[in-house]
């Protein structure tokens, strides 16, 4: 733990970013894990980590779920291909709504059940494509203008991701107030969230 996050600190942040844009989410309200018994020193083989983030202006509160060390939603072992093979997929983000669900990762994407979604014609694109990240750290430095990673985004993006360990670590599901950085429920959180600088490493 003293040097290292564990699959969901290296990998979390790649993988929920797109969570995080599609659906203009801040700061967790609760957070709790299903995982191994918690090890003082080493980061789980794997993690069920679940998220509650509020409404968000229009949007109605939501459930993010993180899957890791071989753990996959249930739901995917149902799916089936249009000729009826088992559904396969890697990596990546699930998004289950009401009426179907879209699973994507970085270069490709489908809606499924795939029949439901027959002829669908994705709209399009709104975002513009990056010109790269030196280019946009370039721009930022000498405009002022924001990188499409920010800090204000990443920020509570990594915020986030890190709780999912604190919660593992504290062994119950803790509740967060996110303008003030604090668990509230469970005290022994406080060490994990912020602790001491070492002698001679000030800020």
């Amino acid at each position: 733990w003293d040097y290292g996050t564990g699959t969901l600190g290296d990998m979390g942040c790649h993988y929920i970013d797109l969570v995080f844009w599609a659906l203009a989410l801040r700061h967790p309200t609760a957070v709790q894990t299903f995982g191994p018994a918690v090890h003082e020193v080493g980061t789980p083989r794997s993690l069920l980590v679940e998220w509650s983030f509020p409404a968000r202006g229009k949007q109605p509160p939501v459930t993010m779920r993180w899957y890791d060390g071989g753990l996959r939603p249930s739901i995917l072992s149902a799916l089936r291909n249009a000729d009826g093979s088992p559904f396969q997929w890697g990596d990546g983000q699930l998004f289950v709504g009401d009426k179907g669900m879209l699973i994507a990762d970085y270069g490709r994407y489908r809606l499924l059940p795939e029949h439901v979604f027959e002829g669908f014609q994705p709209p399009p694109p709104s975002i513009a494509d990056s010109v790269g990240h030196h280019r946009e750290w370039i721009d930022a430095c000498k405009t002022g203008s924001p990188t499409t990673c920010n800090f204000d985004d990443s920020g509570a993006l990594t915020e986030s991701v890190l709780l999912g360990n604190v919660a593992f670590r504290c062994g119950e599901r803790i509740e967060w107030d996110g303008e003030n950085l604090r668990v509230t429920n469970v005290n022994a959180a406080a060490s994990l969230v912020s602790k001491p600088r070492r002698p001679g490493w000030p800020v």
